[in-house]
């Protein structure tokens, strides 16, 4: 059950792990949620399921991400609660309950990071650090309003955070304004060499895949975008489809999710929502001719994504296709969602590419999110134009 000053249920269940800020540094006087997969020294990480917490020992060094945001003087209030094994886009726990999307309470929060977005919406803390593997952190950042980063592929120090699948896994951060997502990425993020970004690529099918409201309520940002930026190119990327970029996405996920936890879950036999031990059972038996044709199509996609994006140019899209869906969502209806978010989150998967999401819109009171994608390595420079992009917008 939340404490009663956790009215959201952000915070996993049980004394409260903390950890103090320096005394002074870029971030001092400013606090932070943790996703339960960060290691902190002398404790358990519970993966959002208690078999894993009951079969692993606690933690004898704190990640490194989370010790550089301590130095920099955050101090860490709380580990939060994170979808079993971070394996799900809706932010449900069968273990530890699902938070309460503090915006719209009648629909979900977003996972994995589910505790991290809906406490810094509920105003817990300052700033929360997730994961993101297929959307983990921009799903959740659109669902509850939030601003929100997946850095590039292995920008940021993933040592001493939980694996699902080691070559899509990063380390992500939510905030409430623009400028704080760039100033935690200033202490997070190494330098970038020196760039203009620009300009602007609409990226067609992931417009046309977001819920016609969802685009129409997103379409006066870009429009305003354009006007301090440039005219968007439009452009094509998933030319084998959105749905072959699930398939591809989800069939190299499923092969590294075994590979990540497989032996664990033979071995322990633990317990598991039925959705997440679907997910073993069926990364067990893939055809390996199938795993071969999603690592080419990744491969394939990842190289034209990262060529449009060499020469500074910036992708403009949709983050999520819908808004929050509701909380008795089934699980038919929870699939389709599915393969239509990842078959767009999954650009950035794809290339190792950052992306930015920030909260533009609103349909019938849900938050929708706008997404900046740009090339390898630029992380500043996009963290540096999205707070350009929001004062643009006259975001809150």
């Amino acid at each position: 059950m939340a404490e009663p000053h956790d009215p959201v249920g952000a915070f996993i269940p049980g004394p409260r792990i903390t950890l103090p800020g320096a005394a002074s540094g870029p971030l001092a006087g400013l606090s932070f949620g943790l996703k339960d997969l960060f290691d902190v020294a002398g404790h358990v990480s519970t993966f959002g399921n208690p078999d894993w917490a009951r079969t692993h020992p606690p933690a004898v060094v704190t990640a490194p991400c989370v010790t550089m945001l301590t130095d920099a003087g955050a101090a860490m209030v709380g580990k939060t609660v994170t979808v079993e094994l971070a394996a799900g886009l809706t932010g449900e726990n069968p273990w530890y309950g699902m938070p309460k999307n503090p915006v719209v309470p009648d629909r979900v929060p977003g996972g994995s990071s589910s505790g991290s977005a809906a406490g810094l919406a509920a105003g817990l803390f300052d700033f929360s650090l997730g994961s993101d593997t297929a959307g983990s952190v921009r799903i959740p950042a659109s669902y509850c309003g939030l601003y929100g980063i997946r850095p590039s592929w292995g920008a940021v120090n993933a040592c001493g955070v939980l694996p699902l699948g080691p070559s899509f896994d990063t380390v992500g951060w939510f905030a409430r304004e623009a400028a704080l997502l760039r100033r935690v990425g200033e202490v997070l993020l190494p330098l970038d060499p020196p760039r203009a970004l620009g300009p602007l690529l609409k990226v067609e099918e992931a417009w046309m895949n977001a819920d016609p409201a969802v685009a129409a309520a997103l379409t006066p940002a870009l429009a305003r975008l354009e006007t301090a930026f440039g005219r968007a190119i439009q452009v094509e990327v998933a030319i084998e489809g959105l749905h072959a970029f699930f398939d591809a996405f989800r069939a190299c996920n499923n092969e590294e999710n075994l590979c990540a936890l497989g032996a664990w879950v033979a071995s322990v036999k633990p317990q598991l929502s039925p959705a997440v031990q679907a997910r073993f059972d069926q990364a067990a038996h893939q055809p390996p001719a199938k795993t071969a044709w999603a690592r080419h199509l990744r491969a394939t996609a990842g190289a034209r994504i990262r060529g449009l994006l060499g020469g500074g140019a910036v992708m403009v899209f949709p983050t999520s296709p819908i808004v929050a869906p509701r909380r008795d969502v089934g699980p038919q209806e929870i699939q389709e969602i599915r393969e239509r978010t990842i078959g767009v989150t999954s650009f950035s998967g794809f290339s190792g590419a950052p992306e930015v999401t920030l909260p533009v819109a609103r349909v019938a009171g849900a938050p929708v999110g706008l997404s900046l994608l740009s090339a390898p390595g630029t992380d500043r420079a996009l963290l540096a134009l999205a707070e350009r992009a929001a004062a643009v917008l006259e975001l809150p």
